[in-house]
């Protein structure tokens, strides 16, 4: 299959996902296209939400749809690094075998990352990197497609451990979790207050996913599609905008192009433009860019610098 096909097979299977998906979760329709986003160009995602939005439940039946494994890892501030990685046992033949943790699955789900300290953050982190685990010398590799999709409540600050910059910097996609609609909200009591479950249907297989991320890959992209993406990088990181003290790197940039490309492909377009740059910018720059005083001061938010230096673009 030549990867214009592949890429027409990818609208017609986004279309049925979003329709499977639409089952189990009410609204949240941007963060599902988020999150397809960073499956379909291979990145890990960072959902941002207060408790009670169903991100769990949206990882969970998104892996079921996709046809892929899926664990959950509930972050606390006992966990320990063997815990996520897996470790070495003596086995009643006196030799060391090695039992697999929760991190060998293709959708690992991190439950409340910032709970747990920064040692145990490190072990994922770099699983996330080298998609492989070693231990005693040994590296195990991961399933692929590999994915972490990790959650962080953004209101309770109290015994946790937020990600460094540099740490935040390894996920694709920073999302943020709206409250339902009224009507979704009525929606979502209906639904879940019964004794009745949704069941839903499989439409890919990892084999799939894994051809549909080397046809994005290989989408052509317009020089002046790229230096676009870049402008809007090194804005971030102009000495002259009074509220940033820290902008984006080029990792910014990078998936600024391949997330523009996916978001061009589910959209039935074979090579990016602007706007497919500008619709990922927000969930690609969020969590690079670090506020000053300033800002915060003035209650200007990350997403507002980032809309303003778009429309000076």
């Amino acid at each position: 299959m030549t990867d214009k096909e592949q890429l027409d097979l990818l609208v017609e299977k986004y279309s049925l996902l979003k329709n499977e998906i639409g089952k189990v979760i009410v609204g949240q329709q941007e963060a599902v296209d988020s999150l397809l986003l960073s499956i379909f160009t291979g990145g890990h995602c960072l959902l941002l939400g207060v408790p009670g939005l169903a991100k769990t439940l949206m990882v969970s039946t998104l892996a079921r749809t996709l046809g892929l494994s899926f664990n959950r890892i509930q972050f606390t501030p006992d966990l320990m690094p063997s815990d996520i990685t897996g470790s070495e046992i003596l086995d009643n033949s006196r030799q060391f075998r090695f039992i697999q943790g929760p991190v060998f699955a293709n959708i690992v789900l991190a439950d409340e990352i910032n709970r747990t300290p920064p040692k145990t953050q490190a072990a994922l982190l770099e699983a996330m990197q080298e998609r492989n685990v070693t231990v005693s010398g040994t590296s195990y590799p991961l399933p692929v497609p590999f994915f972490v999709l990790a959650t962080q409540n953004p209101i309770e600050q109290e015994g946790t451990y937020p990600l460094p910059e540099a740490q935040l910097d390894r996920f694709m996609f920073n999302v943020r979790l709206d409250y339902p609609s009224f009507d979704e909200e009525i929606t979502i009591v209906k639904r879940t207050t019964v004794n009745q479950t949704q069941e839903v249907e499989k439409v890919l297989e990892a084999e799939q996913i894994v051809a549909f991320q080397r046809a994005i890959r290989m989408m052509p992209v317009a020089d002046n599609v790229v230096e676009y993406a870049v402008r809007l990088v090194t804005a971030t990181r102009d000495t002259a905008n009074r509220h940033i003290s820290w902008g984006a790197g080029p990792r910014a940039s990078q998936y600024l192009i391949i997330g523009a490309r996916c978001h061009a492909a589910i959209h039935g377009k074979y090579s990016p433009d602007n706007e497919d740059v500008r619709a990922v910018a927000l969930n690609v720059l969020r969590h690079r860019i670090v506020r000053n005083y300033y800002a915060e001061a003035e209650g200007i938010s990350t997403d507002d610098i980032i809309k303003a230096i778009m429309e000076g673009k």
